[in-house]
């Protein structure tokens, strides 16, 4: 369902970015009641800038991840992809929230159910520090996530996998058994290490990386 749905955007005329991890941290899976990672696509008009105004209207069922997103240098591919072959490949990494956009029921999805909801993506809100991943150990960089002045959610980025890297190498050897690869120039979205953090309109989010600076958006 998402191959297809995928193909349909793309002779649409939209452009593929990336690709998205979703549930690769406890906290996620406790919260969704689903034991292994899903993944879905990015398209160009979905990813905003930090700063940026977003329409709340947009989404379904509104919220809110603190995730590193990770930028690809070279091509990666499985089946034997590991955590030193995907941080070899990555180029850098960049603060990234995501805006959870779900159509199915919250209760009772399965792992099919979020794929086919391609992983319940709805945009991405990138920072403006790049972080270099043979300079930065990654597993240590914090997410305080704020809304409307108040800390919501804390973590860091150690609780996807032990490293926010192991789902880009993750996700390179799910494609090799659909005969493909990560591509040079993408960005991956690795996944939450945090909650979900419930929006409304009018609310006014802020995540602080401390390193890797702060991310702001508004729902309008």
């Amino acid at each position: 369902m998402q191959g297809i749905w995928r193909d349909q955007q793309l002779a649409a005329g939209r452009t593929l970015v990336g690709r998205k991890i979703g549930l690769t941290s406890k906290a996620m899976q406790q919260a969704t009641g689903i034991t292994e990672p899903d993944y879905g696509v990015m398209f160009d008009d979905t990813v905003y800038a930090t700063g940026a105004e977003i329409p709340f209207d947009d989404f379904a069922n509104v919220r809110i991840e603190v995730e590193l997103a990770f930028v690809l240098k070279h091509p990666l591919e499985g089946p034997d992809c590991t955590l030193e072959d995907a941080l070899a490949a990555i180029d850098y990494a960049v603060p990234a929230l995501e805006v959870l956009n779900s159509h199915i029921e919250l209760e009772g999805r399965t792992i099919v159910d979020t794929i086919s909801d391609n992983a319940a993506y709805g945009a991405m809100v990138l920072g403006d520090v790049h972080l270099d991943p043979q300079e930065v150990d990654l597993r240590w960089v914090p997410g305080v996530l704020s809304r409307n002045g108040e800390i919501e959610e804390t973590g860091v980025a150690a609780g996807v996998l032990g490293h926010p890297a192991t789902g880009v190498a993750w996700l390179a050897n799910k494609f090799h058994q659909h005969g493909a690869r990560l591509e040079a120039g993408e960005i991956i979205l690795a996944g939450s290490f945090t909650r979900p953090m419930w929006v409304e309109r009018g609310d006014e989010v802020v995540c602080d990386y401390r390193e890797g600076g702060t991310i702001t958006c508004r729902f309008v």
